[in-house]
């Protein structure tokens, strides 16, 4: 075993790791698969260890694998700390950000406003878009950086965790009294409120319902609405019944156009995420990035 480990060669592993195949890998650090694999071998020729699991499906990380991802993972964030640290912050110009919805209403704006304070110089650009969106515009080059909700992992760029969100089952307080849910089944009787397909919230729930045992997907008697606000209002409405965040549910409840379900036996967690280039971002986006990573909100901040 060779202790001298090649710190190049990580950004390649953490590739393979993300894409869970050699040739999505290789199409996004910019190789060739046999030189993809090779940069592997290297790595666990010097680690004295195998990193993956071949199959038919793809490769999947061994336990030496994920152990080697932490440590992989805290390397480019220190190095990416390191670009924003040694970069003058009288440099910095505009900041440009694509959230998706929730995190662009409910999560950024006590940041944003933070950040704004320390450096009122800097320009500030926050669009919404759905996480599909997102993430297809931080991959093509059109976006620094951006961040998502539901999804673990993503093709051609890298997810880091930031902050914590669950999703709750809420209910019009003039809901009809048939609606009783005090179990998840109960929840095949009553109509639901999707958003839309691309959504990160819809792609989280989905899971968690699959989960439970329970549809995963609207059928006929349910709806898609395209924002969080409109489900938020079609539940006050009584048109069904659906999950909003913990970030954003507190008022609704508190004006009494809403009530929290509690119980049913499901929890619907889901993690917010930066969504950055495999190759980091920098400028003024690391430096922002570095800035909320060190201060997160927590709910009923914003």
């Amino acid at each position: 075993m060779n202790r001298e480990l090649d710190a190049e060669l990580l950004p390649t592993f953490l590739a393979v790791l993300e894409h869970g195949r050699i040739a999505a890998a290789a199409r996004a650090v910019h190789l060739s698969q046999p030189a993809v694999s090779a940069r592997i071998r290297r790595l666990e020729e010097a680690l004295g260890t195998v990193l993956f699991e071949r199959s038919a499906s793809g490769v999947s990380p061994t336990p030496a694998g994920e152990r080697l991802a932490v440590h992989a993972r805290e390397v480019q964030r220190a190095l990416d700390r390191a670009v924003a640290e040694v970069g003058a912050t009288d440099s910095l110009g505009k900041l440009s950000i694509l959230a998706s919805t929730t995190i662009a209403a409910h999560v950024l704006p006590a940041t944003l406003a933070a950040y704004r304070a320390q450096h009122p110089e800097v320009e500030l650009d926050l669009r919404i878009g759905n996480t599909e969106t997102v993430i297809a515009a931080v991959r093509d080059g059109h976006q620094p950086i951006g961040l998502v909700e539901g999804h673990r992992r993503a093709s051609g760029v890298r997810l880091e965790p930031w902050v914590d969100d669950e999703l709750q089952l809420v209910i019009g307080r003039g809901a009809p009294s048939t609606w009783r849910l005090r179990e998840v089944s109960d929840l095949e009787r009553v109509p639901l409120l999707w958003r839309e397909t691309g959504s990160g919230t819809r792609a989280v729930l989905s899971r968690a319902l699959r989960g439970a045992g329970v549809r995963s997907k609207p059928t006929g008697r349910d709806l898609v609405l395209g924002s969080n606000e409109a489900i938020t209002s079609g539940i006050a409405a009584g048109l069904g019944v659906g999950f909003l965040s913990a970030w954003s549910v507190g008022p609704h409840v508190a004006a009494g156009r809403v009530r929290t379900v509690p119980g049913l036996g499901l929890q619907v967690r889901r993690t917010f995420c930066w969504a950055v280039p495999t190759g980091g971002c920098q400028g003024t986006a690391a430096h922002f990035m570095r800035f909320a990573t060190r201060t997160p909100p927590t709910p009923g901040a914003n």
